[in-house]
């Protein structure tokens, strides 16, 4: 059975969808990277991430080169960066991300991390835009338990750092997120800790017994809860399928328990951890 995230406005996702941190920066890759998110969203993967930081907008630019002919098929997110997190500066990130994206529209729109603008200009922005309807939601991206309550409405979505390794959310910011009301949804960037997870030989084991991949055995890890989706980066067409394959795979209690073993849950508040 393929997962799916309801947000707290009613939208329905994919439990993954796709990441594009470092891609549109090489001409030389970028037919294989547009052909492998349009593969992507044809798989299901809908959710397409980006942020004016990637590539100071290269990526921005290969994602809506990409969307274009399945623009309403996607559920866009971009990141403002926290320097331009002013009221006037949110607004105009917010019109050149649209003018790289070639949209009149971005579906999600995040604060990328905590800055030095008060957060109240930038919520007003974010409010703004989605009375002028460039933007759909906000949300927010690298924001720990102790911050959330500064602002001063709740956002929609934060996008963290989470896998096996990075679980130091689970003790605080997990519960504080799923007992918000209206809850806060959790996104979660680098499932698969850019590649440093995969030689792991517990994660191999249960990979093995599914016929899947360690990449496959993160992805579906990040998203057993059943309310967290997943953007691992789509770099190749290969990866996306796995990616998409992802989607059914269901992890045992066995399973569980071993990465548990392997990897422990907090005890304690620890830091979110930001890459």
């Amino acid at each position: 059975m393929t997962r799916t995230v309801t947000l707290a406005d009613g939208t329905t996702l994919p439990a993954v969808g796709q990441g594009t941190w470092y891609i549109g920066d090489d001409p030389r890759t970028r037919a294989e990277e547009i052909a492998t998110l349009r593969e992507g969203v044809e798989l299901g993967l809908r959710l397409v991430d980006t942020a004016e930081m990637y590539g100071d907008g290269r990526s921005e630019n290969l994602v809506g080169e990409a969307i274009a002919p399945v623009r309403d098929e996607v559920y866009l997110v971009d990141k403002v960066l926290p320097m331009n997190a002013s009221r006037r500066g949110t607004i105009e990130a917010c019109e050149r991300s649209l003018r790289e994206l070639g949209t009149d529209r971005i579906d999600l729109y995040l604060l990328h991390w905590m800055g030095s603008h008060p957060l109240s200009e930038t919520v007003d922005a974010f409010e703004e835009l989605i009375e002028r309807d460039l933007i759909g939601a906000w949300g927010v991206s690298n924001v720990d338990a102790d911050e959330l309550g500064a602002f001063p409405s709740a956002p929609l979505v934060n996008q963290v750092l989470y896998n096996p390794s990075r679980r130091g959310l689970e003790f605080d910011l997990l519960p504080m997120q799923r007992s918000a009301r209206p809850t806060i949804a959790t996104m979660a960037y680098s499932p698969i800790e850019q590649g440093r997870l995969l030689g792991d030989p517990v994660l191999q084991s249960v990979a093995e017994r599914h016929d899947a991949s360690i990449a496959q055995v993160l992805v579906a890890w990040a998203i057993h809860e059943g309310d967290v989706i997943a953007i691992p980066k789509a770099s190749t067409r290969e990866h996306v399928r796995e990616n998409a394959r992802a989607l059914t795979l269901e992890l045992t209690a066995t399973d569980l328990a071993e990465i548990d073993a392997a990897f422990p849950a907090p005890s304690h508040a620890v830091p979110l951890e930001i890459l």
